[in-house]
């Protein structure tokens, strides 16, 4: 039996189809825990209103002039945590950041939007 074969394989094959499906249809998928700002209630994705707010402060503080690190002390300083408990890091004040204006997605293996597509197959019949 080879690998592509094996029962673990098709099972892998058949979650990562119904993740993909959730994901189109708008519901949480399941990769990980949600993002900072988000919670998942009843598999949708909801925001976390309090950090909510810490993602509010991350924006103002950078939108200032702050470099990432400085915003990530003054919200150590200030007795703010991860959704893990952690303390800030350069790149978790980055991450909130880029998703916040979009530069990433959360789950990956989602199609792009229609728009993007179209755009795409009218680029390659030019």
């Amino acid at each position: 039996m080879t690998a592509e074969q094996s029962p673990g394989k098709k099972i892998w094959e058949r979650l990562e189809r119904g993740r993909k499906l959730k994901a189109a249809q708008g519901g949480y998928a399941g990769y990980g825990s949600p993002a900072f700002g988000l919670t998942s209630a009843n598999g949708e994705l909801v925001e976390e209103p309090q950090e909510q707010q810490v993602i509010d402060l991350i924006r103002r503080h950078h939108k200032s002039g702050k470099s990432l690190q400085q915003v990530a002390d003054w919200l150590n300083q200030h007795g703010y945590q991860t959704k893990r408990g952690h303390q800030w890091k350069r790149i978790s004040v980055k991450r909130v950041l880029d998703r916040l204006y979009g530069k990433t997605p959360r789950i990956s293996g989602v199609n792009k939007s229609k728009e993007n597509s179209a755009t795409e197959s009218n680029s390659e019949n030019v």
